[in-house]
């Protein structure tokens, strides 16, 4: 890796985590001066960097007057959560066609062996990633490379909503089985998948990925309460 890759790279991720946590805020220009002195990287690098994150959904850019922090919308987010909604509902119809029934019990496996870790957790991110990477495993059964890419995409680009999520359920009554995250959901889907049961499995799919979507208009408001008043 050239000089030049390594500064792109480290530029673009440490862009792309400010983005994903709204540290810039929603529609906020940025500063490309202060960014090379804050990164350490040349304007060069820091234009690459830039622009793959508006490729990537993260960013917007207008001519003439530069990159701004994304949206952040109901209606852009009930537009991520229905792709993946999409996307996750499509890799159960692959995976159910084509994995093989070992394939499919170590995600089963793997569901056993962190299901302690749910029990007890009272961290949403790592709550969080678990989460993702159930639905990562199982969508990988897919064995569509180019599918997980733009599922992974949309996991960051809802990552902040669903955190809020997650924090209002914790204070209103706990981290709950009806949750979002909730084992006994993946297991309602992976008992349909071991069946080999297609409409089953994306029925439950779908209901464990759009009863989230339906507060999207709740959900975005709380998210700008916590960015502009943090601890509200």
């Amino acid at each position: 890796m050239s000089k030049s890759e390594s500064s792109v790279d480290r530029a673009y991720l440490t862009l792309r985590q400010k983005a994903t946590d709204f540290e810039f805020k929603p529609g906020e220009r940025l500063n490309e001066t202060a960014l090379t002195s804050t990164l350490m990287v040349s304007r060069t690098p820091l234009r690459e960097a830039l622009n793959r994150l508006v490729a990537e959904g993260f960013l917007t850019f207008v001519l003439g007057k530069g990159f701004f922090c994304r949206p952040l919308s109901p209606e852009k987010i009930l537009e991520l959560y229905q792709l993946r909604c999409a996307l996750e509902t499509e890799a159960v119809i692959r995976t159910i066609e084509t994995a093989s029934d070992n394939e499919i019990h170590h995600v089963v496996t793997y569901l056993d062996e962190v299901e302690k870790s749910y029990a007890v957790c009272t961290d949403l991110n790592e709550l969080l990633r678990m989460d993702e990477e159930f639905h990562m495993k199982l969508a990988a059964l897919s064995g569509n490379q180019e599918l997980l890419k733009f599922l992974s995409n949309i996991n960051e680009r809802i990552r902040y909503v669903r955190i809020i999520n997650l924090r209002q359920l914790r204070d209103r009554r706990g981290i709950s089985a009806d949750d979002e995250t909730s084992l006994s959901a993946h297991r309602v889907i992976l008992s349909a998948v071991k069946a080999r049961d297609t409409d089953r499995a994306i029925t439950a799919m779908r209901d464990h990925i759009e009863r989230r979507s339906e507060q999207t208009v709740e959900l975005v408001r709380m998210a700008y309460s916590q960015l502009y008043v943090p601890g509200a």
